[in-house]
């Protein structure tokens, strides 16, 4: 059931009930309990599988979701499950894997704390993302958020993950779900395709490398015979089995390294990921990703949402919503984000003239 806009209507103004917060400052250990407001417990329908009692984390019936954690990001992650268990028709069969990373401040028990006492009764697992992984493969790029060794902990769940597990949702922590999750778990990635994701056909995608890309055909050959549309990679289904029998985080690793070489694009993550599974994925509706909501990677600009229907909000970009809400500028697109805040501490008002927003712009 994906949302119609009366449905967004609704969701709007709900939002204007329920307690706001500001952005997530260093906590202390004695406090760290007390950021969040406890989720209601939401239970499986009477249809879900039974899971065993024994190895949880290999049940065949579990939805496993990937997500990055970390303090600046920890209020968007938090509604991003709190949509997930909401929404989710069989919320206690899903499996959350946190990647941590080990150079935070915040090190992964007390967000384990955090995280189990917002959600009791939630399956999850906090993993530690080593930096040094990655450390010497970075490159600078438009925005320095996109230069956190984090962002790229995604092209190494196939290792990080076990074994046991040979399929994962991966989700930024800027999203926010709004249908079933088993839906976007159900779709089948055909033939040997790895990864599936919206496609983004329209997009101009010769903007995302460089001219000296381009120019040099010993890269651009890459693309030969493909026909290689934009994906987002902050909503993908990951077939993590097939992904250890091609060694795709060695490919993404060799584009890496050519790109502190030869400078080949300009942000962060996504182009090696577009390398190496461009012209090659599994194209999923576009409602599961209704991404940029955020502005673009320099400017911190409203957006609207895209024509038809929505299961999954996304605000990649400059422009996050806590941030906005609590500044009070809030594009009407956050307003759809605050109904999952469970953060305690208010920044913003909860109520808002209404002048000037539209739901027909939704």
């Amino acid at each position: 059931m994906f949302l119609s806009r009366s449905v967004l209507a609704f969701i709007f103004l709900s939002s204007l009930l329920l307690f706001p917060a500001n952005s997530i400052r260093l906590f202390k250990a004695e406090d760290e309990s007390d950021l969040f407001m406890e989720a209601p417990v939401y239970q499986n329908g009477p249809h879900c599988p039974v899971l065993g009692k024994d190895i949880l984390i290999c049940d065949s019936s579990i939805v496993h979701i990937a997500m990055t954690i970390d303090p600046e990001y920890l209020r968007g992650t938090i509604a991003a499950i709190h949509s997930v268990v909401k929404h989710g028709s069989c919320p206690q069969n899903v499996f959350f894997h946190f990647i941590a990373s080990d150079s935070s401040s915040v090190v992964p028990t007390q967000l384990t704390r955090i995280v189990k006492s917002v959600f009791p009764s939630l399956s999850f697992k906090v993993y530690v993302f080593p930096k040094k992984l990655v450390r010497d493969l970075v490159s600078s790029s438009v925005r320095q958020a996109l230069d956190s060794p984090l962002n790229y902990a995604r092209i190494y769940l196939a290792d990080l993950l076990e074994t046991c597990i040979q399929k994962v949702i991966y989700l930024d922590s800027d999203t926010i779900v709004v249908d079933d999750i088993q839906k976007l778990w159900n779709i089948n990635l055909t033939g040997s395709r790895t990864i599936g994701a919206p496609e983004y056909c329209n997009a101009n995608f010769d903007k995302y490398f460089t001219s000296d890309f381009w120019s040099n055909p010993r890269f651009s050959k890459v693309f030969e015979g493909k026909r290689a549309c934009y994906f987002n990679t902050g909503v993908m289904v990951m077939d993590l089995g097939r992904w250890r029998q091609g060694d795709y985080t060695r490919e993404i690793e060799k584009w890496m390294r050519v790109q502190k070489d030869k400078r080949i694009y300009e942000l962060g993550s996504l182009p090696p990921f577009l390398l190496v599974f461009g012209g090659d994925i599994e194209a999923i509706d576009h409602r599961w990703n209704q991404h940029g909501l955020g502005g673009d990677n320099l400017v911190n600009s409203c957006r609207t949402l895209h024509p038809g229907p929505v299961s999954l909000l996304h605000w990649s970009g400059k422009g996050k919503p806590w941030v906005r809400l609590d500044a009070k500028r809030p594009c009407s697109v956050d307003f759809l984000w605050a109904p999952y805040d469970l953060y305690k501490f208010h920044g913003y008002s909860r109520h808002r003239q209404l002048d000037g927003f539209r739901f027909d712009s939704l």
